[in-house]
C-alpha cells in the first residue's frame, strides 16, 4: 500500500519556529494564525502533523528542554554539589538573558497567565518544573560531606536553587542584563561551601569574561 502524501515542510524547522514563538509569547497569547505564519505552514498541515495546539506546545517544550534549556541535564552531571548549583544558575542566566533568543524561560513563563482552556499547558509545565526539582534533590542527596550548606536538607536546598533560578528568569524577562544576573549568582555562591573554580573564579561553565558581556 503506498504511503501517505509527503509533507511539504520540514517538521524540525517548523517545530523550532513554534518553540521560539511559544517561548516569546506564552501559550495563551499564541494563536493558530501566529503559529502557522511563523512555521510557514497552513492550519490543516499543522493539525495533520501535530494534532492540536496542546500537542504542538508539548512537543515544543520537549524540544526546548532538550535544546536551549539542556543546562539542567548538563549541570546534574557535574562533580560536586557546588558545581551543580552554579552551572544550573549560570546556565539559566545564559538561557534567559542570552543574545538572539527570547528573554525569560519558557517553562517558567510559558503558561503562568492562562485561561481555563489552557489548563493542560499549565499543568504540563508545572509537572516539568517539579520533575526538575526532584532530579536536583536526588543529585544533592548524593553530595559528599561538606558539599551542601551545613545542616540543610537536600530537598530544601534543591527548592532554594530552583527558586533562585526561576527568579533569574523572571528578572531577565523584565530586562535585567546577563551581567546583573551573574552578579546575583555570585552572591548565592559566596555562601556556598566548597572551593570556586580552579582558575579562582566560579566553577560554572560560563567564563566570567563572557558573563560580564
Amino acid at each position: 500500500m503506498p504511503g501517505g502524501r509527503p509533507r511539504g515542510f520540514d517538521e524540525s524547522t517548523a517545530l523550532d519556529a513554534a518553540m521560539r514563538l511559544f517561548w516569546e509569547q506564552g501559550y495563551d497569547a499564541t494563536g493558530i494564525a501566529d503559529l502557522t505564519r511563523a512555521m510557514g505552514i497552513t492550519p490543516p498541515s499543522l493539525y495533520a502533523a501535530f494534532g492540536s495546539k496542546d500537542e504542538l506546545f508539548r512537543r515544543a517544550v520537549d524540544r526546548y528542554v532538550a535544546g536551549p534549556a539542556r543546562h539542567l541535564a548538563e549541570a546534574l552531571m557535574r562533580s560536586t554539589a557546588r558545581e551543580v548549583a552554579e552551572d544550573l544558575l549560570r546556565g539559566m542566566v545564559s538561557l534567559a538573558a542570552g543574545e538572539g533568543t527570547p528573554h525569560g524561560c519558557m517553562t517558567v513563563q510559558g503558561a503562568l497567565a492562562t485561561s481555563g482552556r489552557s489548563q493542560a499547558a499549565r499543568d504540563d509545565l508545572a509537572a516539568r518544573r517539579c520533575q526538575g526539582e526532584s532530579l536536583l534533590a536526588a543529585r544533592f542527596r548524593q553530595a559528599g560531606p561538606g558539599e551542601l550548606p551545613a545542616g540543610q536538607d537536600p530537598a530544601a536546598v534543591a527548592r532554594y536553587v530552583f527558586a533562585v533560578s526561576f527568579g533569574l528568569a523572571v528578572q531577565a524577562a523584565g530586562g535585567a542584563t546577563a551581567a546583573e544576573l551573574h552578579e546575583a549568582v555570585d552572591v548565592v555562591m559566596s555562601s556556598w561551601p566548597g572551593p570556586a573554580g580552579a582558575d579562582g573564579g566560579p566553577s560554572g561553565t560560563v567564563p566570567r569574561a563572557q558573563a560580564a558581556t
